[in-house]
């Protein structure tokens, strides 16, 4: 199966400016309508007047792709991923085209690129694993004309083209083994058996006089005393109180960041924060630093902050973010988990979306 590009607009773009907003979902339009030369040059138009904005160069991009310009459109991807190296589009698409061109090992090395900018990005793992199928499918094939005979090597094709095919189904055999659901019969109650009673007759004795029966004395006892049992002490479950502690701690994360205060924002992750991609916390570090630091302002706010409970020292919570420089403006839905450590909330983990 094809990989899946990335279409129309960024997942982690908003428009700057709206008064652009109509140009480019003009051009939007009509890509979807498959009016390509006509949304080039609706693009094209925008792009006189804002030739640096992210969202116009990556429509651009992907309506070149569409024509079968891949030229044109690897040019444009590749330097978006170098002017925005923290956005995985425009390496997902980068890795389409070059799959496209049988370039399977730099596909290979921009999806992996993608997902270490968004672990999260489905899209990118889901052609990663369309990638790897289509390469499992040439190698068993190379092994196929090595040896014609090898089963094992002809049945794992099968299944991988069973995998690719559009017609296909993940999981499906292939049309020479039918498979038959098979139904259990319905399961019929089984009655517990009747005990049988058996009568013993007693030994034939002779009949003695009956006796009258002696005055049965009863004794009554003093009911014993019942203590009633202490009610159970009731916990008080952390709630509220977490609540605003975390809240207060993203908020101080969100505002060193607008700051540009590098100290006070890593100081806002634990020792044993898991970075993206597994890099060394060095590294990650190195690289925070170089972004925050960019020449002109950044402003970054937080809303409509959820947090649930884990534990009494972890809690997970979820957000919006929205950040704004000089040349990018992004909203995007964030994941933290934090971890209480000597009296204070940091950042265990971060992802984009839920």
């Amino acid at each position: 199966m094809p990989l899946r590009r990335t279409l129309i607009a960024l997942a982690c773009l908003s428009l700057a400016l709206p008064v652009y907003a109509d140009t480019v979902q003009d051009a939007s339009r009509s890509l979807r309508q498959g009016q390509h030369t006509q949304a080039l040059e609706q693009i094209d138009r925008y792009l006189a007047g804002k030739p640096k904005d992210a969202q116009g160069r990556f429509l651009k991009g992907t309506i070149l792709a569409e024509m079968g310009r891949n030229p044109e459109a690897l040019s444009i991807f590749t330097k978006l991923s170098e002017d925005y190296p923290e956005l995985p589009e425009p390496y997902n698409n980068l890795a389409v085209i070059y799959a496209q061109q049988k370039q399977y090992d730099k596909a290979k090395q921009s999806l992996e690129q993608a997902i270490r900018t968004h672990p999260s990005y489905a899209t990118a793992h889901e052609n990663l694993g369309d990638l790897y199928a289509r390469l499992a499918s040439q190698a068993y094939g190379k092994a196929l004309q090595l040896d014609a005979s090898n089963a094992s090597a002809q049945n794992k094709l099968a299944l991988i083209r069973d995998l690719i095919t559009p017609t296909g189904k993940p999981g499906s055999k292939p049309a020479s083994e039918p498979s038959k659901a098979v139904a259990l019969p319905a399961a019929t109650p089984v009655a517990p058996p009747t005990p049988t009673i058996i009568a013993t007759a007693p030994a034939t004795k002779p009949v003695e006089p009956v006796k009258a029966p002696e005055p049965v004395k009863i004794e009554t006892k003093p009911e014993p005393k019942v203590e009633p049992k202490p009610e159970p002490k009731v916990e008080p479950k952390p709630g509220a109180d977490v609540t605003a502690e975390v809240s207060k701690a993203i908020e101080a994360w969100a505002s060193a960041w607008t700051r540009k205060d590098v100290k006070a924002y890593l100081a806002r992750y634990a020792k044993d924060f898991k970075t993206p991609g597994g890099e060394t916390r060095a590294n990650w570090e190195s690289e925070r630093n170089k972004r925050i630091n960019k020449p002109g302002k950044i402003s970054v706010d937080v809303d409509n902050i959820k947090v649930s409970v884990d534990a009494a020292d972890q809690a997970t919570a979820r957000f919006r973010q929205n950040y704004k420089s000089a040349s990018l403006s992004s909203s995007t839905t964030k994941t933290l988990v934090l971890v209480k450590r000597e009296g204070k909330w940091l950042i265990q983990q971060e992802r984009v979306g839920g």
